[in-house]
Order: structure tokens, then sequence, then C-alpha cells
């Protein structure tokens, strides 16, 4: 048999990307948290939803990578391929395992992406860490300024709703996701065109969440009050949130929040549900770029 020797020569021109880096960065509490890190250029971090994980934004990571941007997500504590700690599973800890990613990194001039819980963990963020390496805020189908109905927030969401999220989820979490898909991304309206393909790919990420993460981030999103941080944003922002969100409603959330952040932009998508990054991909794709061009 003949010897082919496939080593390559000495003058062989070495790739011009840059190096892989690891997977994994360590929280401060020793909690190893995943990432993926896909293309080169300015930096764009992406936060997901409840009860996702990064891959929610693989269309978002492979369109902007795609077209010169450094595109990150990673897997929230709890969730996906991250760790599953008992404790730490609060909006706090979120927002400092966002700046362990970014300082480890050793990000600047980052454009944060939050979706839903993700939204209020880059809010979070600006409020905990201020924006010395943010250069602009887009905030999706965002939680913030404050879901739950109380006396000062009279168009809130009632515990009772959340109450029942816990009791779903707790009695039959993978049936619970199976039912949740539903209204998440407007499958239960006349006409949707939403796949089976979509659904089922929200149910396997959401059963990769630990349970004791799953229950304690229903109460982070629900009652986290982000008034105060959303006054601290001093960086363009661009909010986008559909008309017929059923899991966050427009009314309390993205029409307060841009009255709150001074100079925000507010993008309405008629019709779209709170899963928009899925339903609505290239428009939003195209927005994101336009405003990370802008």
């Amino acid at each position: 048999m003949t010897n082919i020797d496939v080593t390559a020569p000495a003058s062989a021109p070495k790739p011009s990307a840059r190096p892989a880096r690891s997977s994994y960065i360590t929280a401060n509490d020793g909690t190893q948290i995943y990432y993926k890190d896909w293309g080169a250029g300015p930096a764009v971090v992406f936060s997901h939803g409840w009860p996702l994980d990064a891959d929610a934004w693989d269309d978002q990571l492979m369109f902007l990578g795609s077209r010169g941007y450094r595109t990150i997500a990673h897997d929230r504590r709890g969730h996906g391929r991250s760790g599953q700690p008992w404790n730490g599973n609060n909006m706090d800890t979120y927002a400092d395992d966002l700046a362990a990613l970014i300082e480890q990194l050793d990000l600047n001039d980052v454009t944060l992406v939050g979706h839903s819980t993700g939204g209020g963990e880059v809010t979070r963020y600006i409020g905990r860490h201020g924006t010395g390496r943010v250069a602009r805020l887009v905030l999706i189908s965002a939680i913030p300024p404050l879901m739950l109905k109380t006396d000062a927030n009279p168009e809130g969401t009632p515990m009772e709703a959340f109450d029942g999220l816990r009791a779903g989820l707790t009695a039959d979490r993978s049936q619970f996701y199976k039912d949740l898909s539903a209204p998440f991304f407007g499958a239960n309206r006349p006409g949707s065109k939403v796949s089976q393909g979509v659904r089922d790919a929200f149910w396997l990420e959401s059963m990769q969440v630990g349970l004791k993460a799953a229950y304690d981030c229903i109460h982070e999103f629900s009652e986290s009050d982000f008034h105060e941080d959303l006054k601290k944003v001093n960086v363009p922002t661009l909010i986008v949130h559909g008309d017929d969100d059923q899991i966050v409603p427009i009314a309390d959330a993205a029409l307060k929040t841009a009255k709150i952040v001074e100079g925000a932009t507010l993008k309405v998508y008629p019709g779209a549900p709170h899963g928009l990054f899925a339903t609505h991909r290239d428009q939003l794709n195209a927005d994101l770029l336009a405003f990370l061009k802008s």
C-alpha cells in the first residue's frame, strides 16, 4: 500500500479566522456557562427567553455571522448545556453571568439583544454593570418594565396566571411545554402557519432546562421590576414587539419601556406572537442588521 503524506507543507497559508475559543466560561460562583461564538467582527451578544437556550437564536446568529458580525449566545444557568446549580436562579445572578461572559471574552462596543426573559437579563446587566462595554441595546418581546399586576401596575398579568405556570410545570412539564408552544408562536390563532417543527424545537429546548431552574425563573420574569434599570439605559435602543403577544402583552411591556428609555426606537409587528424570532425571522433579521448599521 502506498503511503500518502497528508501533512501540510510548512509554507501553507494559515487560516485567517480568529482562533477557536472554549465553549464555556466560569461564573462567579463556579457555575459553567455554555456559549456559542460564531463569525468575526463587531460583537452581538444574545440572551434567550424562558424556557429555551442559545439554540433559539441560531437563525439570527447565522444571518449576522454571515454578514461581518461576531455573534455570541449563551445558555442561561440551569438551561441547555450550562450548569444546573440549586442556587442562583435569579435576575441579578443572570446579569452577573452575562457580565462574566462579556468580561472573560473581553468584549467591547457590544450590542446586547434580549428576548423575553433575556430582555430582562440584558436590562438588569445595564442596571448593575453600566454601559461601559455596550454600544447598543435590542429588546425583543421583552418583559420589562414589570409583568406582574400590582396596585402601581394595574395593566399587568395577575399572579394567578403565573401560579398556573408553576402548577403546569410541576404536574407534567413535558406536556406543559407542548401546550405552551401554541400561544408562544401563535399556533392557536386562525390561519397560523407555524410548523410542527418549530413547536417541536421549542419542546426539545425546554426539556433541557432543569426543573428547579425553570420553576425559579417564573418568579424572576414575572416579579422583577426593571424601572430603575431602564432609567440607566443611555445607548441607542431598539424595541421590537408583536401586537398579538399572548405571553408578554405589548401594552404592559414595550409600550411602557419605549416611554422610559429616552430616544428608543419602537417597532411593532402587526399580528406577531411572542416567538417572533422564528415566526417573523426575516423581518427581524433585516431590522437587526439595519439597526447595527445605523
